[in-house]
């Protein structure tokens, strides 16, 4: 059987399978539907190496509130009503692990989810858009779910749009919320990018690298949001930061700065990089440009940027002083890197929230 993207499969499914079945079944229903749970496919960026598990024909499908009594019913008439196969592609699964599982034509379940369009928002992100993006919802919000959200597609959307408004909400940052992540990565930036030096001229040339990779993670996700573009997790990372229209350079001096040359070589590419992004960041108008350039940390033989200039000016831009004076951590994903947190709303939330009102965790046991 021929590959497609998954996005193009998923629509097709749903024009010339799961609506006539709808149709058919429930013909006053109102509902919407689309792709925006998950996936590589949500980001244009599935192959064939994707369709061994978590892949496959499958659509989403969404009620308003009015209807949720009718889920049950839904389910069981697409359970009965649903081929074994599309265009060559089993339509059922089998296995306990990911969305799917694994294709298997006698498998139990399918790819078509019912769900309550507010509810599934709310338990995807922990509120609904509907109601408004709070500072607070924007940033106990991980990257990859804005970039699922809002770069899946929408087949139907039969109840007024709402599907579609929820997304465009989610389109991007306000000014100050964008002005602040950034503060909070530039932030981070400048808290390491003396360390590869220091690393290397004590002979830890592993560490070296090891400091210098994370820089490039950060760089490389600071590009992705001057740009615009939600920063989707490492597995694609490098493949949508290379796909920017002026990433190239930066490309080339990362890999500089994270092959096989010398603390020189490394030190050159960081140096560029740093200067690029730096210019992208004046370059967006969001605060007074600063036009920062390499210089020595303190007397050490070591080049950086002296990156907190750069944010304490994009900081001096926030207009919101409960932004403005929040701890520089950022957004949930600037501070965690737990997939088992950044895939679960309640603990992203819990987490998030306790950091927004100032709240401390402690240890009860001491």
């Amino acid at each position: 059987m021929a590959f497609l993207p998954g996005l193009t499969l998923a629509r097709r499914y749903h024009d010339e399978v799961v609506a006539p079945v709808l149709r058919r079944r429930f013909p006053s229903l109102r509902y919407a539907a689309g792709l925006l749970d998950g996936g590589s496919e949500l980001l244009g960026l599935d192959t064939v190496r994707s369709t061994d598990h978590d892949w496959g024909p499958r659509v989403q499908v969404f009620v308003a509130a009015t209807d949720a009594v009718r889920i049950p019913g839904l389910r069981t008439a697409l359970d009965a009503d649903l081929p074994a196969e599309f265009l060559g592609w089993p339509t059922r699964f089998t296995g306990d692990d990911g969305r799917l599982g694994v294709a298997d034509p006698a498998g139990t379940r399918h790819g078509v989810s019912v769900d309550e369009l507010a509810g599934w928002w709310r338990d995807r992100l922990g509120f609904d858009p509907a109601a408004g993006v709070a500072a607070a919802d924007w940033l106990a919000t991980p990257t990859q779910r804005l970039a699922e959200v809002t770069g899946g597609a929408i087949f139907h959307d039969g109840l007024d749009g709402a599907l579609s408004a929820r997304r465009t909400a989610l389109a991007w940052y306000p000014p100050d919320v964008w002005r602040y992540v950034l503060a909070a990565a530039w932030t981070r930036i400048a808290q390491a990018e003396h360390l590869p030096g220091r690393c290397a001229e004590v002979g830890d040339e592993l560490g070296s690298r090891v400091v210098a990779a994370g820089l490039a993670r950060d760089l490389m996700r600071l590009g992705l949001l001057l740009h615009r573009r939600w920063p989707p997790y490492d597995k694609w990372l490098g493949t949508v930061f290379g796909g920017l229209p002026d990433a190239a350079p930066v490309v080339a001096a990362l890999t500089d700065a994270l092959g096989p040359g010398d603390w020189t070589r490394r030190q050159a590419g960081l140096v560029e990089a740093l200067e690029t992004v730096a210019r992208w960041t004046d370059e967006t108008g969001l605060a007074v440009p600063v036009r920062a350039r390499a210089r020595r940390f303190h007397h050490r033989p070591f080049l950086v940027l002296h990156a907190e200039r750069i944010a304490a000016a994009l900081r001096a831009a926030v207009s919101d002083p409960g932004l403005r004076d929040r701890p520089p951590v950022g957004a949930v994903d600037q501070y965690v890197h737990s997939a088992d947190v950044l895939t679960h709303a309640g603990r992203i939330r819990r987490l998030a929230d306790s950091l927004w009102s100032g709240d401390v965790v402690t240890d009860r046991r001491r």
